[in-house]
C-alpha cells in the first residue's frame, strides 16, 4: 500500500514463530514489530490518522447510513437483479474469489477503503485488473483465532471488508457484527458461507476455454452463478458470465453465446 501523500510505502508482513504473530510495519525510516493480528488492525486505524488520512476515514463514517446504497459495478448489479450493493448487509460469494473481487470493484474504483481478511493467496494483481485500488486495500492474511474482532475493528474504519473465516460461523457471531455493520454502514463480503446474507453468489460450474488437445492456455472462465437473494425468496436465478472473458474483463452472456471452443472442466474454484 503506497502512502502518495508522504512518498512512502507500508508493508504489512505476518510471521508465525512459536505460537506468537509478528507484524511488521515498514516506514521509511524504522521498523515497528511485535503486535498481533488485532493490533494491527488497530494499529491501522491510528496509523491512518496520524498519516493524514483521517478526513478521508471519517467522512466515510459521516456518510455511512444504515441502507446506503455503494457503488456497483455493472456485472454485480445484473447479478443482483439491478439492485445496487448495500451499505450494512453481508454478501457470500462460494467458489470464486474472482467474483469477490468484483463485488469490491464498484466501491473501490469510487474511492472506497476495501479489507482483505484470511486469504493469504488473495492475488493483488488480479484484483487491480478488475478494478480494485489497490491504494486503498489493506491485508491481514492470516488474522489468527481472533478473526472476528480483527474484522469488526476494520468494519470501525473501512467501507468494505473481505473474510474467509476459517470454520463455520455461528448465528451468535454474525448477528453481533451484522449490528456493527449497520451502525457503521460497511459493508461485509464473506468468502464463504455466512448467516442471514443479503444475497448468496455461488458458482456452479465452470468451463475454461483455450485448452486444446493437450496444449494452449487457459484463456478465459465461462460461469455459472447461482443467486438467492433475502427479498427475492429461497428460489436462487442463474446467470452465465465471463469470468474473466478472453479480454479480461467481467460481463454477464446469454447460454446461446457459450463457446463451443475447446474447452476444461473444472470444478467451482477460484
Amino acid at each position: 500500500m503506497v502512502d502518495t501523500e508522504h512518498g512512502r510505502t507500508i508493508t504489512v508482513r505476518r510471521v508465525v514463530d512459536d505460537r506468537i504473530d509478528t507484524v511488521e510495519q515498514v516506514f521509511e525510516h524504522g521498523i515497528m514489530t511485535g503486535i498481533t493480528a488485532l493490533d494491527e488492525a488497530r494499529a491501522f486505524l491510528s496509523t491512518t490518522k496520524a498519516r493524514g488520512a483521517k478526513a478521508r476515514v471519517q467522512q466515510a463514517l459521516d456518510t455511512a447510513t444504515v441502507d446506503r446504497a455503494l457503488p456497483t459495478s455493472p456485472v454485480v448489479s445484473e447479478l443482483l437483479a439491478g439492485a445496487p450493493l448495500r451499505g450494512g448487509a453481508v454478501y457470500s460469494v462460494q467458489g470464486s474469489t474472482a467474483l469477490v473481487m468484483a463485488l469490491m470493484a464498484g466501491p473501490s474504483a469510487e474511492g472506497a477503503w476495501c479489507g482483505v481478511v484470511g486469504m493469504p493467496s488473495f492475488g493483488a494483481e488480479a484484483a487491480q485488473a478488475l478494478g480494485v485500488d489497490l491504494e486503498r486495500l489493506v491485508l491481514v492474511p492470516e488474522p489468527g483465532p481472533e478473526w472476528l474482532s480483527v474484522v469488526a475493528a476494520l468494519v470501525d474504519a473501512l467501507s468494505v471488508v473481505v473474510v474467509r473465516p476459517p470454520g463455520e460461523v455461528t448465528p451468535g457471531e454474525a448477528s453481533r457484527l451484522a449490528a456493527r455493520l449497520r451502525t457503521r454502514g460497511a459493508l461485509l463480503i464473506a468468502s464463504g458461507s455466512w448467516p442471514g446474507s443479503e444475497a448468496r453468489l455461488e458458482i456452479e460450474s465452470n468451463t475454461w476455454t483455450g485448452l486444446g488437445d493437450g496444449e494452449g492456455l487457459l484463456a478465459a472462465r465461462q460461469a455459472t452463478v447461482a443467486v438467492t437473494t433475502r427479498r427475492a425468496g429461497t428460489t436462487p436465478r442463474r446467470h452465465h458470465l465471463w469470468l474473466p472473458a478472453p479480454d479480461g474483463t467481467l460481463h454477464t452472456i446469454t447460454p446461446p453465446a457459450l463457446s463451443a471452443a475447446p474447452t476444461w472442466q473444472e470444478e467451482a474454484v477460484g
